[in-house]
This record gives C-alpha cells, sequence and structure tokens, in this order.
C-alpha cells in the first residue's frame, strides 16, 4: 500500500529528523503560541485522566488529546529539545529504580535476554508475512514497518532503502501508541491493578534534599556522554546509566520530584500525539487499521514469550510482558513504574531489544532482499 505523496498533508515523514542546524536555529522554528497550546492541551488530557485514576494518566492524558487535536487539524508541536530534556528526566527516574540487590539478580535475566533475539525474529517474521499478504505492502516497506522497534532508525534506513518512509514512519507511531494506551488499560481492567494505590509520581518539590538534587541532576551529563558512545537512546539511556550508577554505589537514594516527573510524561505524551500532525485521519485511515492489526498480532507473540518465559525462569508475567512488549524505552519504561513492576528490569530489556535491533536489522535486511530475488540499491553517494 502506498500513500500519494503527492498530497500536500502527507508532505513530511513523521517521524523525520529536524532540519540541521545550530541551537539557536532551532530556537528561532519554535511557535511559542503554538508550543503553549500544546503544552496546555496536554496538561488539560493529564488532568482529566489523573482525576478518573487511569493508568500512567499524565501521559496518555496528553497523548489523547493531543493526538485528536493534530487530528483535527489543529497546531500541535513539540521541540526536539524539550522532548529531549524532559527525556533525560525519565532517564534519571529510571536510574533510581536500580538498586545494589538488583546485581545479586542480573544472573535470572539471562534467559529473558536471550528470548528477545527469537522475539525479534519471530515477531518481525510474522509481521512482513501480514504485511505482504494482508495488507499488500511492497517488500521494503513490509520490512521495516514489521521490525518490532526502532521508530527513528527504521524509518530513515528504510526511507534510504526505497521503502515508503511515511507509511513506515505512520505504522511505528501508532504501535507505540496502541500499545502505551492498550496494555496499562488491559492491565487496570483485568488484572485488577489500581492506579489510586500508586501514591504520588515522586517526592514534593521541596523534599528533595538540596545534595540529592544536584547530584540527580549531574546525571544530564549522561546524554553528552551517551551521544559520544554512540549509545542507543542516548538522551535517555545515559542518564539512566549515571543515575543507576550513583544510585547502586549508594551515594544517593533520592528520586526527581513528582512534578517533573508529571510535566515529563505530559510533554513525552504531547510529543507522541504531535506526530500526527498535518496528516489527516481520513488520509492514514488503511494505514492506521493494518497497524492495529500488525500490533494487536506483536502483542499476541509478546504474551507467548511471557508466559513461556514465566514458566521457565519464574520471573513476574507482568514484568515479562512489559519487558517484551512492543513499545518504546522510555514508554514502557513509565508503564511499568506506573505499574509498580521491576522497571530495571523492563528498561534493560528493553535497551537491549534496542541494541538488537540497530545491529541486526542491516544484515536481516540483506538476507531478506537475497532470498526475495531483489538486488540491494547503491548507497546515497555511491554514483
Amino acid at each position: 500500500m502506498k500513500i500519494d505523496k503527492s498530497k500536500p498533508d502527507m508532505e513530511a515523514p513523521l517521524a523525520a529528523p529536524p532540519p540541521k542546524g545550530t541551537w539557536r536555529d532551532a530556537i528561532r522554528r519554535i511557535n511559542p503560541g503554538i508550543l503553549c497550546f500544546t503544552l496546555a492541551l496536554g496538561t488539560i488530557g493529564g488532568a482529566l485522566f489523573a482525576h478518573f485514576n487511569m493508568p500512567l494518566a499524565w501521559m496518555i492524558g496528553s497523548m489523547v488529546f493531543c493526538t485528536a487535536a493534530a487530528m483535527a487539524g489543529l497546531p500541535v508541536q513539540v521541540p526536539n529539545g524539550l522532548r529531549s530534556a524532559m527525556i533525560m528526566v525519565l532517564g534519571i527516574m529510571l536510574g533510581s529504580a536500580f538498586n545494589p540487590t538488583i546485581l545479586s539478580r542480573i544472573g535470572e535475566w539471562m534467559v529473558s535476554l536471550s528470548g528477545l533475539a527469537i522475539y525479534i525474529v519471530v515477531g518481525g517474521t510474522l509481521g512482513i508475512l501480514f504485511l505482504r499478504r494482508v495488507a499488500h505492502y511492497d517488500p521494503i516497506t513490509a520490512f521495516f514497518t514489521a521490525v518490532p522497534g526502532g521508530l527513528n532508525e527504521m524509518v530513515l534506513i528504510g526511507g534510504a532503502m526505497g521503502g515508503d518512509d511515511r507509511t513506515i514512519s505512520v505504522a511505528h507511531s501508532a504501535r507505540v501508541i496502541f500499545v502505551v494506551l492498550v496494555i496499562p488499560i488491559w492491565f487496570q481492567f483485568f488484572q485488577g491493578y489500581d492506579p489510586a494505590s500508586r501514591g504520588p509520581l515522586g517526592p514534593g518539590l521541596l523534599e528533595v534534599p538540596p545534595a540529592d538534587l544536584a547530584l540527580l541532576a549531574s546525571c544530564t551529563v549522561g546524554a553528552l556522554l551517551g551521544r559520544w558512545l554512540r549509545l542507543p537512546a542516548h538522551m535517555l539511556v545515559g542518564p539512566m546509566l549515571l543515575s543507576a550508577i550513583i544510585h547502586l554505589a549508594g551515594l544517593t537514594s533520592g528520586k526527581p520530584p513528582g512534578v517533573m516527573i508529571a510535566a515529563a510524561q505530559i510533554v513525552v505524551g504531547a510529543a507522541l500525539g504531535s506526530r500526527f500532525s498535518g496528516v489527516r485521519l481520513s488520509r492514514i485511515a488503511h494505514t492506521l487499521a493494518v497497524a492495529s492489526g500488525s500490533t494487536l498480532m506483536l502483542l499476541c507473540v509478546t504474551t507467548l514469550f511471557a508466559v513461556v518465559l514465566h514458566w521457565i525462569t519464574d520471573i513476574p508475567l507482568p514484568a515479562l510482558v512489559l519487558a517484551f512488549a512492543p513499545g518504546g524505552l522510555a514508554e514502557m519504561s513509565l508503564v511499568a513504574l506506573a505499574l509498580g513492576v521491576d522497571a530495571a528490569f523492563v528498561s534493560t530489556h528493553h535497551i537491549v531489544r534496542i541494541v538488537l535491533i540497530v545491529s541486526l536489522v542491516p544484515v536481516a535486511f540483506r538476507l531478506f532482499r537475497h532470498f526475495t530475488g531483489k538486488r540491494l540499491p547503491k548507497p546515497p553517494g555511491s554514483d
């Protein structure tokens, strides 16, 4: 299925990187009015969902309201710089879930971590078959759409290889949104999870000792370190690793203030919803329907792997479901924290999943093209 690229409302891929330039250029591209409207809308959505004790209320409420606004044609926008800053806050929070007792349990995770490679192969293969046989996607678009993760990487590489980057972008964005919506609601209505029982998101702003606050803030340096080391999702993983180190070393047991965590969730939710800005629902209804079908299939594969690994390892089933769920690293880690599941276990598995996908997809794509009898396109600039 090819989306008509001549229409103005689908001019740019949803997950395309921002234009290159200095940080001053990035600031000039920000529309203050649209940004304030987006954040206000996200805050209203989050507050409404929190009022009704919905799971992961601030992020899901913000995401739902901003997605609806974007598809209704209203201007919504979250600058990448603001999202990155909030992602660092979430990384520091996730790092605080690591404590010295985890070191004695890492050996228990080896079996489930090994299962990730099999999960990626099985989920990706079934996804390709579904997209080729049912949705009639072209082979390249089907391949990069079916990969269970790596949204930005799959859009960029898939487009460069000749796939429909807009279809890939819509499908991956929809996958993350569907998973973020379905899993917390499933836990609430079918697993007896009570959001009200979890208490506040974090300590009050004035309850965190200044020394702990300064130590936590210093973990933002991890973003630069992560970029230098070329870590996947370095804005999240770098601060998370530094936060994990200082918590494992016993230097602090502090967590970011609850108001900052809520703000981070609002921004991340609004950023997810803003991916659909300028894209009309009528134009992508078929793509969303296909994405929901493939995501449902992936969730079934996730559940199967979680049940089998639970039987083998005795690791709690909710932790395995969240660790294998085909959602984003930040989003699934937040869901884990909201549901009271081992966030360190979940985030570690998602980091490994991203590393495996980014490392193995180029090789897998060459094998895929070999067996489908098609020649690989020449890399850009090779002519």
